[in-house]
């Protein structure tokens, strides 16, 4: 029993079914009122038996009033204990679904963000959105069926067993075959399956969503055609899925059909000689060889409901492998001294807000890494630029500095003054939200007031845009209509209003001319030191870094291999000692004439 009780407390499933809250009575009462329902057609089937079998013999009419009433009143309760029925089991699965949503945004909006970041968005949307369906569906699909079936099953075999013995032995064996047998095939011939199944749904929601949100760039890119392809070829293996899904499932409902069968094939020959010998009325026959048409009305749900507890714990899996990486780690004034340690790094040296990088390799995964023996430190009032061309690993490591993704190789260590996260990053493709633009400002600090939101927007240059909007910051923002230039400029402006004292900025001059991504980096970034915030910022621009403490310049020494630091220091420094940086800095200023 507590070996039982341990594996119920690991399964995945379990963990997650508790996460809905069920609340047992109600999910009882959805499994009598669904036993119930199909009692009824039982009853129905039973009672039109014998009447027909009865009328047959032509008796006076009155004895066969009450059975009359029995057949109204059956063909009546069926429907409204039906009607019941689903109304109970999806008020419990519906509720629990919210719930466990609740859960799962709770703990991924206190628990280590780190969890969330290696995963694209349609992944994430896809374990809120189809995964929390599936376990809520568990059940409505599995569990109430089952309980159904159960109970049904039972009352068939003792009314079967009363007419005639054996024929309720030949029906239990039958009710095992297509219950249990059947659902067992169905769920060993789906395993495999189902988790193809649920990757490839995954797949599909992350490329979909991915051409939606990122269609203009991909375009321009010319990954367009690419991506499609990739969308088309992922519907094909979903389609592929589908159809080895539905083999198992096909031999199942045979195995249940072969059941029938043999049960009403086994009552007739059962039935007949005991009618012979006297021990069986004739009337009683019909009753006892069209019962189990009715009974196996419960288990013909069964296979599907064997499949669904696969995907329902495919999906557990993947959304309690999100929640468990998410879980906070441990308090430091209770961790132990090494962990202490690697969490706070040197604080006794330091003073005030700090990260510090030390031989760190960034990437998202032992075969994917993008930058190695990164050195980096970033204090309150310090100004560090990382530089380098697109794609060559600046956000990852922007990321593995916010305590984001976990570094590779080295050690990140951090300590603050205050009570907040040390370092507050905003990335090129971070969320706008559908709310109001204050709403919007407010997700990185739910104090923001009119005011400082409208000064924040002026400091990043949008006081025109703002004072030109209709209802000012009440204005609903839809991200369609927003430019790239203000898009970005509002993404900073959210960072901005972060308590955080430390601010990690990717491609500050995405989507913005060349005058105001200058200004940005020559007005703003240092007003920012000024006041005692600490910048790092990712850019390939190298057009205003004068302001910059210290300017860290990342570049492959071969196709393919990570990104290491080439040249550091000032950009003065590295005008005067760096021929590619002065090279690449030339180009890019006779590129503007």
């Amino acid at each position: 029993m507590s070996a039982l009780r341990e594996r119920l407390r690991t399964d995945p499933l379990w963990r997650a079914v508790g996460r809905l809250d069920v609340p047992w009575g109600r999910t009882v009462a959805a499994v009598l009122l669904g036993a119930a329902t199909l009692g009824s057609a039982l009853g129905l089937a039973a009672v039109s038996a014998w009447l027909i079998a009865r009328a047959s013999q032509m008796p006076p009419v009155l004895t066969l009033s009450v059975a009359v009433v029995s057949v109204r009143a059956f063909g009546i309760s069926r429907g409204v204990f039906r009607y019941l029925e689903r109304l109970t089991s999806h008020s419990v699965a519906l509720r629990g679904m919210a719930r466990l949503r609740e859960h799962m945004y709770l703990a991924l909006a206190q628990g280590r963000l780190a969890a969330v970041a290696p995963l694209r968005r349609g992944d994430l949307l896809a374990r809120v959105g189809q995964d929390v369906d599936h376990v809520g569906d568990v059940v409505v699909r599995s569990l109430i069926p089952a309980g159904v079936a159960l109970v049904v099953s039972l009352g068939a075999v003792v009314l079967e067993t009363a007419l005639l013995p054996s024929a309720g032995v030949l029906l239990a064996a039958c009710l095992v075959l297509a219950g249990v047998v059947a659902p067992v095939l169905a769920q060993r011939g789906s395993r495999d399956v189902e988790v193809r199944t649920s990757e490839a749904r995954a797949r599909m929601s992350a490329i979909a969503l991915e051409i939606l949100e990122d269609s203009p760039q991909l375009v321009v890119a010319g990954r367009m055609p690419e991506r499609t392809a990739d969308l088309r070829a992922t519907d094909a293996a979903l389609v592929r899925t589908a159809d080895d899904a539905a083999r198992p499932l096909a031999v199942a409902a045979a195995l249940a059909n072969l059941a029938v069968g043999v049960a009403v094939l086994g009552a007739v020959l059962l039935g007949v000689p005991a009618v012979t010998a006297g021990t069986l009325s004739p009337v009683a026959l019909a009753v006892v060889v069209l019962t189990p048409l009715a009974a196996f009305e419960a288990t013909t749900v069964l296979p599907a409901a064997a499949t669904q507890l696969l995907r329902s714990r495919a999906a557990a899996t993947r959304i309690m492998t999100l929640l468990d990486a998410a879980t906070p780690p441990p308090d430091p004034a209770t961790a132990s001294p090494a962990c202490r340690s690697q969490m706070q790094g040197t604080r006794s040296e330091r003073s005030g807000a700090f990260v510090a990088a030390e031989g760190v390799a960034c990437g998202w995964g032992p075969g994917a890494v993008v930058v190695e023996g990164l050195d980096l430190e970033l204090a309150a009032g310090r100004v560090v630029a990382l530089v380098g061309p697109s794609g060559i690993g600046k956000t990852t490591a922007l990321m593995t500095l916010a305590g984001l993704v976990p570094p590779l190789a080295g050690t990140v260590t951090s300590g603050t003054d205050a009570s907040t996260s040390p370092l507050v990053l905003t990335t090129e493709d971070a969320h706008l939200f559908r709310t109001t633009i204050l709403e919007n400002l407010r997700v990185a600090r739910g104090t923001v007031t009119p005011e400082e939101a409208t000064r924040t927007l002026d400091d990043v240059g949008l006081g025109a845009w703002l004072a030109g909007l209709p209802d000012g910051l009440d204005t609903d923002l839809d991200a369609a209509t927003v430019s790239g230039g203000e898009r970005r400029r509002l993404l900073v402006a959210r960072a901005l209003l972060a308590d955080a004292p430390l601010l990690g900025i990717d491609e500050p001059a995405e989507h913005l001319d060349a005058e105001a991504a200058d200004a940005f980096m020559t007005e703003l970034v240092p007003a920012l030191a000024r006041a005692g915030r600490g910048v790092v910022v990712a850019t390939h621009r190298l057009s205003g870094l004068e302001h910059a403490d210290e300017v860290i310049v990342l570049a492959r020494r071969a196709p393919g291999a990570p990104a290491r630091v080439t040249a550091r220091g000032t950009h003065v420094h590295l005008l005067d000692t760096d021929a590619s940086y002065r090279e690449a800095w030339q180009r890019e200023q006779r590129s503007r004439r």
